[in-house]
């Protein structure tokens, strides 16, 4: 018997903010990015009992014939419209520490903690794709990934002070303040909760020092466990606790025979020309060595798949998160409506009513 409280596990949705979601296909179902299309998902997400739901900031696509992911919408004034659409569920909205400057971010924050009532989340990226930033002129070529890190911490500091202080002066690395000020602060106490994608030492330790929970993947499940245990092991040696999720796609039939089928159709129309657009801008040659990114985008699927009946489904959730021990899991799905609602009504209560 399990003595695992699925209760106290995290569920949530990571919304369908640019056209193509998450599968590179042309036979995937359509989706156009569009606020309409993320508006219908937060709210079955908030009726079903999920409990969260996060958008992703991305500023340039993969090309191909879908134009994958070319057509995206800003996370912080989406994510403004999604809390008046809801009044449960946690919101998380993204911000790259390389184009919003501190005092920016913390007031931004502090009007979607007043909008959404004090359910707002904090998703922090530290770097992304270096074309992504170039196009705009703001790629830091001078700094490497250690020290984009070491701009991000003494960025969310200072997040943290203009939340909690009257004024702040002082003059870092990175960023210079001269007695400023930011009103009003977030109705959350001590603050709103910070969350951060990233696997390697430096990543980690940020999150652990700075937030509190952490993204992480792995190549295959004894890979997710060893990273989630790292964590975790990380945060004791700093008098810290860390929570742990992952990224999963979920693929919903009446039977898994039909799941399978579901996966064939869309795996035949992957679009090869946005899959190595998206591999090169990780910085992996696609025709190169295989690897199991690279052997998974190939097959049209940008994360882990979890795919089958209902029984199945649940049976291997808590078979993932019962061995890997992490604390939840973000969720895509290849429609939002149908296989959406799918789980929040029905693989989510076997989760929960689960011993």
């Amino acid at each position: 018997m399990s003595t695992i409280d699925y209760n106290n596990i995290d569920f949530g949705v990571f919304l369908p903010v640019t056209n193509g979601g998450w599968i590179i296909s042309e036979t995937s179902p359509k989706i156009v990015g569009s606020y309409e299309q993320n508006r219908t998902a937060a709210i079955i997400a908030e009726e079903t009992g999920l409990d969260f739901i996060m958008s992703m900031a991305k500023w340039r696509g993969y090309g191909g014939t879908t134009n994958h992911w070319g057509t995206s919408l800003e996370s912080m004034t989406l994510m403004a419209g999604l809390a008046e659409a809801t009044s449960r569920v946690k919101i998380y909205a993204t911000v790259h520490t390389l184009l919003y400057n501190p005092a920016v971010a913390a007031k931004m924050f502090a009007t979607l903690d007043q909008i959404s009532n004090g359910r707002v989340g904090m998703n922090v990226v530290s770097g992304s794709f270096a074309n992504e930033f170039a196009q705009m002129g703001m790629w830091p070529e001078h700094l490497d990934h250690d020290q984009r890190y070491d701009l991000a911490k003494e960025w969310i500091q200072t997040v943290k002070k203009l939340w909690s202080e009257d004024s702040v002066t002082f003059e870092g690395e990175y960023f210079k303040m001269d007695d400023c000020m930011s009103y009003p602060k977030p109705l959350q106490s001590p603050r709103p909760e910070i969350i951060c994608a990233g696997q390697s030492e430096k990543g980690m330790g940020f999150t652990i020092d700075e937030g509190d929970a952490c993204f992480i993947g792995g190549r295959d499940l004894e890979e997710l466990a060893a990273v989630s245990r790292r964590a975790k092991e990380m945060a004791v040696e700093r008098n810290k606790t860390v929570k742990t999720y992952a990224m999963f796609s979920i693929i919903p039939a009446d039977t898994d025979e039909l799941a399978e089928e579901r996966m064939r159709v869309y795996q035949e129309g992957a679009d090869f020309g946005a899959i190595k657009g998206m591999l090169r801008s990780y910085g992996l040659e696609p025709d190169g060595r295989e690897n199991s990114m690279v052997a998974r985008a190939k097959s049209a699927f940008m994360c882990e798949t979890i795919s089958g009946s209902l029984e199945t489904i649940v049976a291997r959730i808590k078979h993932i998160i019962e061995v890997s021990g992490i604390d939840g899991m973000m969720l895509t799905f290849p429609d939002y409506v149908d296989d959406l609602r799918f789980f929040g009504e029905k693989v989510l209560p076997a989760l929960r009513a689960s011993k």
